[in-house]
């Protein structure tokens, strides 16, 4: 029995979230080996050698996977999935992107964020944002499986010694091209990887109050900002900030919820964080429910003060 993680790199290193995949492969038992699809991506894959407990790393070079298109990336995993038991995915943008191309040429069910394995056929997921558990047990020949990386522990990304094994990529598909790519520069940390997040809610009440009020404390802290999706419907923060059900989800060391009323749908993003900080003025705000500390008080006299202290 052999596991393939599918790696989320770009090109030149591997994205903390594959380090969490390989620790839920290596618990499903039998070998993991990590397919790196890319074009000039030798770093990468030298990279994923070194990961602990990777026994060997496929690395698929050719311009066709330069842009992780999922057609492409799909038709790859395809072509060496049938030396494989379990094939998973982190569940990120990009493999929950490809992870449904392959489950469904497979003829397999997918199984979805898994945070657990209970055993090589047998994984527990979050269902009802996360208030329910599910434990699904697969008799499919081969399981297709993504990752929520939060339920994980990163596997040590140095101390591996693993063979590299290159392949040339498969063919272009033809069925979709990639056409350019704005990347926002930031000089915060990553939100999914941050080791500290403060978030701010609706009742910082605009957008100048939002940056006016959260910045410095994420300043002070060295830490990313994150938002509800009510502030980042309200406009207040844009888009890839939002934390919760539909936006990113988190697990960071230290998460400070300021003005945040606690929706269901952002405790399911956020409630794994090892240390939660709630600041509110209504005691009865349902993040009071999650948090480790809680502060009941105006945000926009308890945040200077608390950047004040530090």
């Amino acid at each position: 029995m052999t596991a393939l993680v599918i790696a989320e790199h770009d090109n030149q290193s591997i994205k903390p979230a594959t380090l969490n995949t390989v620790t839920a492969a290596a618990a499903a038992g039998g070998d993991v080996h990590i397919l790196v699809a890319g074009q000039n991506a030798a770093e990468a894959a030298k990279a994923a050698a070194q990961i602990a407990g990777v026994a060997k790393v496929i690395h698929a070079e050719g311009a066709s996977l330069a842009d992780g298109l999922a057609e492409n990336v799909a038709a790859q995993v395809l072509a060496i999935a049938g030396d494989y038991s379990h094939i998973l995915f982190p569940a990120t943008a990009s493999g929950k992107n490809v992870a449904p191309r392959v489950a469904a040429r497979l003829d397999v069910a997918q199984i979805s964020d898994i945070t657990k394995v209970v055993a090589a056929d047998t994984f527990e997921r979050p269902i009802y944002a996360g208030n329910a558990i599910a434990t699904v047990q697969s008799a499919d020949a081969k399981k297709v499986i993504t990752v929520r990386t939060t339920g994980f522990d990163a596997a040590a990304a140095t101390g591996g010694s693993a063979a590299v094994e290159t392949r040339d990529a498969v063919a272009d598909s033809g069925k979709s091209a990639f056409v350019g790519r704005e990347v926002s520069k930031s000089d915060r940390p990553e939100l999914t990887a941050a080791k500290i997040i403060v978030s701010g809610g609706r009742a910082l009440g605009s957008s100048e109050k939002f940056n006016e009020v959260m910045t410095p404390l994420a300043d002070k802290l060295g830490a990313a900002i994150g938002a509800s999706r009510a502030a980042v419907d309200a406009g207040y923060a844009p888009n890839d900030l939002q934390v919760g059900q539909t936006g990113k989800i988190v697990a960071p060391q230290l998460y400070i919820a300021a003005g945040i009323s606690g929706a269901i749908q952002h405790l399911a993003g956020m409630k794994d964080s090892k240390v939660i900080v709630a600041i509110n003025k209504d005691p009865e705000a349902p993040i009071f429910s999650v948090a480790d500390y809680g502060l009941e008080a105006d945000l926009f006299t308890a945040v200077p003060e608390l950047v004040k202290g530090l």
